[in-house]
């Protein structure tokens, strides 16, 4: 087969002259940082999807950090999480304190399982934090009913799932707190960023405190002017500027596009390669609809005799930025230095070994679709 001549990764931005316009509008304003685009932000967040509130932060690794310790998550605390996820979901509960216990995930959707959910809880189990892997919403309902049943706190990693349907809703306001993620390959990117989308006040104060040093203005007082400021905790400065954020509100202005063009695709990729024996197609969960930041096939052994280590190589070979998504967390030397031990989760290690990722992104066009299907048949059943 033809090596195409350029390469087709597994995602990317899309940028057009509106963002550009919005960024530079900013750079010529009075304010880069602390001024008025990052609150629009927020409230834009907020009202998409249906939350009362929204914390803008300068990653999302910030912003779950954020979440964790408006959770109140410290040491000696348990968190239950996947670890089909980015190794940030659970470093999260490692910054402050608490120990990450991995369950394993539905071998048919790839997300955190809530019957192994309900395994891992221990009288240290602090919160749950499912990920809506490939932008796939997890099963939000078994979750809080299990969540509310021992008074556990659910942070959503949403780093995947901006505009994805959950029931007839938004996914951000079902969860006690949700984070999305606007790294470039996100749904919309703010060149890095990340928010923290929640109804509670409690919550909402704590994420603003934490991200801001620990620090909060106080009322004027006889003995204080109006420059006065108290640090009442550690905080961090994870704030966004309004660079991002001005770049985020033009994003936000085509997110249901962007979000329709990539079911469009992975729909043209369900179709064309449902008939390819050795290719487990990624299943959707009823009453949801993905937002599909991934799209993730898996190799079958029993039925491709290439290794997917060698399908990948040669996919990459004609410039097809195939990827694998995620490593096992607990796989890392890090966590196996913690004591994290392989075979934890079964169900995981499973889909990692079979795992691929294939490109998919708002631009990719039908002819780029057909390539990666004709490739994918060409190197796995080769004439």
């Amino acid at each position: 087969m033809e090596k195409r001549k350029d390469f087709l990764s597994y995602g990317k931005q899309s940028i057009d002259e509106e963002d550009i316009e919005a960024v530079v509008n900013t750079l010529r304003s009075p304010f880069l940082t602390q001024g008025p685009k990052v609150e629009e932000f927020e409230k834009r967040i907020a009202d998409y999807v249906g939350a009362k509130y929204a914390v803008a932060f300068s990653n999302g690794t910030a912003a779950l950090h954020g979440a964790c310790y408006a959770a109140g998550i410290r040491e000696g605390d348990e968190v239950i999480t996947t670890s089909i996820t980015f190794a940030a979901t659970s470093n999260a509960v490692l910054y402050c304190g608490g120990t990450p216990v991995f369950a394993d995930i539905d071998a048919a959707i790839y997300n955190i399982d809530p019957e192994e959910i309900k395994k891992k809880i221990t009288t240290k189990t602090k919160a749950i934090i499912p990920v809506d892997f490939t932008g796939q919403p997890v099963d939000l309902d078994a979750i809080m009913s299990i969540a509310k049943e021992h008074n556990l706190i659910v942070i959503e990693d949403g780093a995947h799932s901006l505009g994805a349907d959950y029931k007839g809703q938004k996914v951000g306001s079902q969860a006690d707190m949700t984070m999305f993620s606007f790294h470039p390959v996100k749904p919309i990117t703010t060149g890095e960023g990340g928010i923290i989308t929640t109804n509670s006040e409690e919550h909402y104060e704590s994420l603003k405190l934490f991200r801001n040093h620990g620090i909060q203005k106080t009322p004027y007082s006889l003995e204080q002017g109006d420059w006065y400021y108290e640090m009442t905790d550690l905080g961090y400065n994870y704030r966004m500027n309004d660079i991002q954020a001005s770049l985020g509100l033009s994003q936000l202005n085509k997110l249901d596009g962007f979000i329709e063009r990539r079911r469009e695709i992975a729909a043209l990729y369900n179709e064309k390669l449902a008939d390819i024996p050795g290719i487990i197609l990624p299943k959707q969960l009823e009453g949801t609809r993905s937002g599909w930041h991934l799209y993730m096939i898996q190799v079958d052994g029993r039925l491709v005799r290439k290794p997917r280590r060698e399908v990948f190589d040669e996919m990459r070979a004609l410039n097809i930025g195939v990827h694998v998504h995620y490593i096992p967390v607990y796989w890392h030397p890090y966590y196996q230095e913690l004591g994290y031990k392989n075979g934890t989760c079964s169900n995981a290690e499973k889909f990692y070994k079979q795992a691929l990722t294939l490109p998919i992104f708002p631009e990719m066009n039908t002819e780029d679709v057909e390539y990666v299907v004709s490739a994918i048949n060409s190197i796995i059943h080769p004439c």
